[in-house]
C-alpha cells in the first residue's frame, strides 16, 4: 500500500479528535433568520408573501445578551483550505479559510451529526465525511444530499490580525437551520376537491419536493400522499436499528407540516391518474384534481413465490411495525434471512445481538458480490461469520414449514433445513408503479419511470423522483440508470420542485450511499454497474481498506471502510467533472485526491 495513501493532505487533519455522537434522534424545528420576500408566478398573478406570514424566528436579530463573541485565532493560524474546529463557550464552530477569507458555520452534519471538520474542503463548500451531504461555506446552505436542514452561518470579523467569531447562543445549541420557508395562503377548506401540487409517495424524494417548493416561495396548496399510516420517516434506519420508533424515525415533526401548509394523507392510496383532466381517484373513491403531479411512489420488496409461502412470520421490511415484529419474534430465537444484499446484511447484523441463531441464505456465492465485488464481498462475510452468522450460499428456498401456522423450518434447494421462527426476505424490489399502467404516463418494461434531466415524464406537469425512475447520469455520459438510494431521492425531490417553477434545474449529482453493520460503516460513491475490475488498496482482512471499481481505464465508483474521508474526497473529484484513470489509482500516487492538479 502506497505511503502517501494513508496520509492525504495534512490540512484537514490537523484537528482535534471529534468522537462522533450517537446518531441525533428528534429533529429540532429552528426558524431560519428573515429574509426578503420573494415573488411566486402562479396563475399569472404575482404573490408576494411578507415576513409576517413567516413563523416567527426566533432570535432573528439576538440581543447582545444572547450573542457570544471572542477572538478565536490569529489570521495566520490557519492556511487557505484548512478548516478546524473552534470553542465558543456556548458551542463550537467549523472556522474554514478559503481564500484568504474566513467563514465560521455550525459544526456538525445536520444529518447525522458528523463532524465536518473531519470533511473535504472544495470548490467553496464542505462535504461531509460520512454520507456526502455539501454545505455552502459563504452562506451554511445544504447544496447536496442527504439531509433537510442547512448549518447556521457565523459573523466573523477580523481586527488587529486576530479573527473574532459572533454567534447567538441559540444557534450554537440548535447546530442546524431550517431554510426559511412560505407559507400556504390558499387553505383546503373551501375547495378540498383540488390543489396545486399533488405528490405521490412520502419518502424522501416527495419530502423535498414539497420543502423546496416552500422555500422557493410556493405558497399554493400542498398535498403529499402516503401508503404508510406515518409522516415522512427515515426509511433507510429501519433496517439498521430495527428497534427504532415511528417518532424517532420523523424526518419532521408534526407541527411542521401544520407551520408550512403541507398536507399529508396517510394511508392513502392512488388507484388512478386521469392525465387528460388531471385528476387522481383514491382507492377510498375520493378524486382530487391536481395542476402539477410528481409521481414518487418508490418500490414494493419481491417476496418469495415458494411452497408455504403463506406461513406466518415471514417479513419484508418495508414500515416501522414490519421492523418491531421482527426484533420481537427473534429475541432468543433462530432468524433466517434470505438475500444478502444491504437490507438483508444489514437485518442480520442487527440480529446477531438479539436472536439465538441467525442464517443468511444467498443465491451468489459470496454477499454484495454484484455490488461490491468477491474480494470485498468475502471480507464482509468473513466479519458475519465471525459474529456467529451462518451463510447457506448458492441456494435458495425451497419450502417454508410451519407448525400451528407459524414458521418452523426453512428448506433449501441443496436440502439442508434450517430451524426457523422467523424469517426476512430481502431479494430486492420493484417499482410500485401498477397503478400508472393504463394512464398514458411511460413505463419502461420493467415498471419505472424514465424521465430527462429535469425530471419530467412523457406528460407536460407531470415528474417523477425516487427509486421508481430511471434518469440520465451526466457523469456517466447520460446513461439511463436506477439508482434507488436515499440521497439520490433527496437530489432527485428538489430538481423536479425546480422545475415545477420553471427554474430549469438538471440532476448533476454524484450518487453516495452507506451502510452500517457491526459498527462499522462502509461508504460508497458513484455507479460501479458494469465494473470490469476491482483495485484494493489498503487492508482487506482489516476492513480499512478502499476498493477502486473501474471500467476500461476509467475509475466508475470507490468503496471504503475506516477510511474517511477518501469516499467524500472521490464524490468532489468526479462531482467536479474531473474523470479519474485506472493508472492514478494503480500507482497508488494519490495526488489527485488531495486537492493537487485537480
Amino acid at each position: 500500500m502506497g505511503g502517501c495513501f494513508s496520509k492525504p493532505k495534512p490540512v484537514e487533519f490537523k484537528i482535534e479528535v471529534v468522537l462522533p455522537e450517537k446518531e441525533r434522534g428528534k429533529d429540532e424545528l429552528s426558524a431560519g433568520g428573515k429574509g426578503s420576500p420573494r415573488a411566486y408566478q402562479g396563475n399569472g398573478t404575482a404573490r408576494h408573501f411578507h415576513t409576517e406570514e413567516r413563523l416567527p424566528a426566533p432570535h432573528s436579530y439576538p440581543g447582545p445578551q444572547d450573542c457570544v463573541e471572542a477572538a478565536i485565532c490569529h489570521v495566520k493560524d490557519l492556511e487557505n483550505g484548512q478548516m478546524r474546529e473552534v470553542e465558543l463557550g456556548w458551542g463550537k464552530v467549523l472556522l474554514v479559510k478559503d481564500n484568504g477569507e474566513f467563514h465560521a458555520l455550525g459544526h456538525k452534519c445536520p444529518h447525522y451529526g458528523a463532524p465536518l471538520v473531519k470533511g473535504v474542503l472544495s470548490r467553496g463548500r464542505v462535504r461531509c465525511p460520512w454520507h456526502g451531504a455539501c454545505f455552502n461555506i459563504s452562506t451554511g446552505d445544504l447544496e447536496d444530499f442527504p439531509g433537510l436542514d442547512s448549518l447556521h452561518k457565523f459573523q466573523v470579523k477580523i481586527e488587529k490580525e486576530k479573527v473574532y467569531v459572533r454567534a447567538s447562543k441559540q444557534a450554537l445549541q440548535l447546530q442546524r437551520r431550517t431554510k426559511v420557508m412560505a407559507k400556504c395562503i390558499s387553505p383546503s377548506a373551501g375547495h378540498s376537491g383540488s390543489t396545486n401540487v399533488l405528490i405521490v409517495g412520502a419518502g424522501a424524494a416527495g419530502l423535498v419536493c414539497a420543502e423546496t417548493l416552500r422555500q422557493e416561495g410556493f405558497s399554493d396548496r400542498i398535498v403529499l400522499c402516503t401508503l404508510d399510516r406515518h409522516l415522512p420517516y427515515d426509511r433507510p434506519k429501519l433496517s439498521k436499528s430495527l428497534d427504532a420508533q415511528p417518532e424517532q424515525l420523523a424526518l419532521r415533526p408534526k407541527e411542521f407540516f401544520r407551520a408550512y401548509g403541507i398536507e399529508v394523507l396517510t394511508e392513502a392510496q392512488v388507484v388512478t391518474v386521469d392525465v387528460r383532466n388531471k385528476k387522481v381517484v383514491f382507492k377510498d373513491g375520493f378524486k382530487l384534481e391536481y395542476s402539477k403531479l410528481l409521481l414518487a411512489p418508490g418500490s414494493s420488496p419481491k417476496t418469495l413465490s415458494c411452497k408455504g409461502k403463506e406461513v406466518e412470520n415471514v417479513f419484508t421490511i418495508r414500515t416501522p411495525e414490519d421492523a418491531n415484529r421482527v426484533v420481537r419474534l427473534a429475541r432468543g430465537r433462530n432468524a433466517v434471512v434470505v438475500g444478502a444484499g444491504f437490507l438483508g446484511m444489514e437485518v442480520a447484523a442487527y440480529l446477531t445481538e438479539k436472536a439465538h441463531s441467525v442464517s443468511v441464505v444467498e443465491l451468489e456465492e459470496t454477499p454484495f458480490r454484484r455490488f461490491l465485488g468477491e474480494r470485498v464481498g468475502r471480507a464482509l462475510m468473513k466479519m458475519f461469520e465471525n459474529n456467529r452468522v451462518k451463510f447457506y450460499m448458492q441456494t435458495e428456498v425451497s419450502e417454508l414449514r410451519a407448525q400451528e401456522g407459524k414458521l418452523k423450518e426453512v428448506v433449501l434447494k441443496s436440502s439442508k433445513v434450517v430451524r426457523a421462527d422467523v424469517c426476512v426476505v430481502g431479494i430486492g424490489a420493484v417499482p410500485a408503479t401498477g397503478f400508472l399502467k393504463q394512464s398514458g404516463i411511460g413505463l419502461d418494461s420493467r415498471g419505472f419511470i424514465p424521465v430527462n434531466k429535469m425530471m419530467q415524464t412523457n406528460v407536460p406537469g407531470v415528474f417523477a423522483a425516487g427509486d421508481a425512475v430511471t434518469f440520465p447520469l451526466a457523469w456517466r455520459n447520460n446513461r439511463k440508470v436506477n439508482i434507488p438510494h436515499w440521497q439520490m431521492a433527496h437530489a432527485q425531490g428538489r430538481v423536479a420542485a425546480q422545475n415545477m417553477l420553471a427554474q430549469e434545474a438538471e440532476i448533476s449529482t454524484v450518487p453516495y450511499l452507506w451502510t452500517a453493520m457491526f459498527g462499522k460503516s462502509l461508504r460508497y460513491t458513484g455507479y460501479g454497474e458494469g465494473f470490469d475490475d476491482v483495485i484494493i488498496q489498503g487492508d482487506l482482512e482489516e476492513l480499512k481498506f478502499v476498493a477502486f471499481y473501474t471500467k476500461g481505464d476509467e475509475v466508475i465508483a470507490v468503496a471504503s471502510m475506516n477510511y474517511d474521508p477518501i469516499v467524500s474526497k472521490v464524490a468532489e473529484v468526479l462531482a467536479s467533472g474531473r474523470a479519474i484513470r485506472k493508472r492514478e489509482v494503480e500507482t497508488g500516487d494519490m495526488s489527485w485526491l488531495t486537492g493537487k492538479g485537480s
